[in-house]
């Protein structure tokens, strides 16, 4: 089916990316917006708006029926979920399904299977990728049998997490049962599901993902990023391709990462997280995210493909265009995300009144955003305000052209984390490339200091 009416269900910079290539494919984009992002930049670029509830999320983003009837409403031919809010929701891809609008993204089932922590273990292990050690705890008693095989420090999990969500470090057995509980009910809370697992902790780990793209019958990898600037379980920074692989390594992961792909028949833009035990020199299977990732653009400027292009080629039942053989990389590309915080106060939000925007410009540059001059962030939602993506033609070129891509920027009005990443750009362990998931407390610490 021809898609040739988009509704996109989601704001901020990933509405604004998904209309820039609605707008060169000649599909008309319809944003579907709450009440406070109804004359926000996103809004001003779509061909069409229509409301789609109250600024409380849980009254528009988060509402599968509004969605649905917001695309019956203007007869759009399919829905673009964007990440977070309901791109991973199996609901609103079911609606769609019944309603007969094409959902961008896996079909029901395929969320069910990836959603679902423990299922998505299954998966994995059945695909033949190797899995952190663990199991699911059921109760006290299980929990204990458990760590007594994987050992201390461990990790509880929530069934329904991911992103980092719904996860507690266990450094003794004294600690399991107060952890356990707590987890338990912010696991119901939050996901409405309260299982948890418990998984061995890794003490050195890079987190390192595969980007997927799948039509149903094949599937194919497009390079894998690094994501381990990290600030508890949040990613700051990422690049493409990872640093400091070994190509045994980065070649097993990007077959463990089609592997899964294939064994779940996936349709759509996916990605596969593994996390690099350094000590060891091994990986294991984290999860899959079933959607397009805030990171994905340091993956088009390596490949030069533009993944939401092919996700909606996928998505109009079309097969897959690209052959593993195609997939080149060039270069390396990073992405600094610019936030709406005050990362020397804890990264505290910092909404407001946007008064002047420059954005660097130039061969390799790139800023995904939705701000300009007169622009309110509002405090409903995620402060990420624009995203630097830079690429050279390796790693020591494109951090040096980040750091002059960040003195030219300017979003002034409110509080950003520009001279956090400036800081980290400066740092000389980070520049040396291939940090773990705890660097970023390390680095943190002395330079909060320093500006407090």
């Amino acid at each position: 089916m021809r898609i040739r009416r988009l509704l996109i269900a989601n704001r901020g910079e990933i509405a604004a990316r998904v209309i820039r290539t609605c707008a060169r494919l000649g599909i008309e984009s319809v944003l579907a917006a709450s009440d406070a992002d109804l004359d926000a930049l996103p809004a001003r670029l779509a061909d069409r708006v229509v409301r789609l509830g109250p600024a409380p999320a849980s009254e528009s983003y988060l509402d599968p029926a509004a969605v649905v009837r917001a695309a019956k409403v203007v007869a759009a031919d399919a829905v673009h979920p964007g990440y977070g809010f309901l791109s991973e929701n199996p609901a609103l891809a079911r609606a769609c399904r019944n309603s007969k609008i094409v959902f961008v993204g896996p079909a029901p089932e395929t969320l069910e299977a990836v959603g679902d922590k423990l299922r998505a273990r299954s998966h994995a292990l059945a695909a033949g990728l190797p899995v952190v050690p663990g199991g699911e705890a059921a109760d006290l008693a299980g929990a204990r049998a458990v760590a007594a095989e994987v050992g201390y420090p461990l990790l509880v999990k929530a069934v329904g997490g991911g992103g980092g969500r719904g996860m507690k470090l266990v450094r003794s057995p004294d600690e399991l049962p107060h952890t356990l509980d707590l987890a338990v009910s912010e696991a119901a809370a939050a996901f409405g599901d309260p299982r948890v697992y418990l998984e061995r902790f890794v003490a050195s780990g890079r987190h390192v993902e595969v980007q997927v793209l799948g039509d149903g019958d094949r599937a194919v990898a497009l390079g894998d990023r690094d994501c381990s600037v990290q600030r508890r379980y949040q990613k700051l920074f990422e690049e493409a391709p990872a640093p400091l692989l070994s190509e045994r390594i980065r070649a097993e992961m990007a077959t463990a990462a089609t592997a899964l792909a294939t064994h779940l028949r996936y349709g759509g833009l996916g990605t596969v997280e593994l996390l690099h035990d350094r000590e060891r020199d091994t990986f294991h299977f984290l999860e899959m995210n079933a959607r397009i990732q805030v990171e994905h653009p340091v993956t088009e400027m390596v490949t030069g493909i533009d993944l939401v292009a092919e996700q909606l080629a996928v998505a109009e039942g079309l097969p897959l265009r690209l052959r593993q053989e195609d997939i080149v990389l060039s270069g390396h590309a990073v992405e600094c995300r610019i936030n709406a915080e005050d990362w020397a106060h804890d990264f505290r939000p910092a909404p407001g009144r946007i008064e002047r925007v420059v954005l660097p410009a130039g061969d390799g540059i790139r800023v995904d955003h939705h701000v300009q001059g007169g622009s309110v962030v509002p405090p409903y939602y995620d402060s990420l305000l624009a995203k630097l993506i830079v690429h050279g033609a390796d790693r020591a070129d494109a951090l040096a052209r980040a750091r002059a891509a960040l003195d030219l920027l300017r979003i002034e009005g409110v509080t950003t984390t520009v001279p956090m990443h400036q800081a980290l750009l400066a740092d000389p362990e980070f520049a040396a490339g291939g940090v773990d998931t705890a660097f970023f407390e390390r680095f943190l610490q002395p330079c909060v200091s320093g500006v407090s």
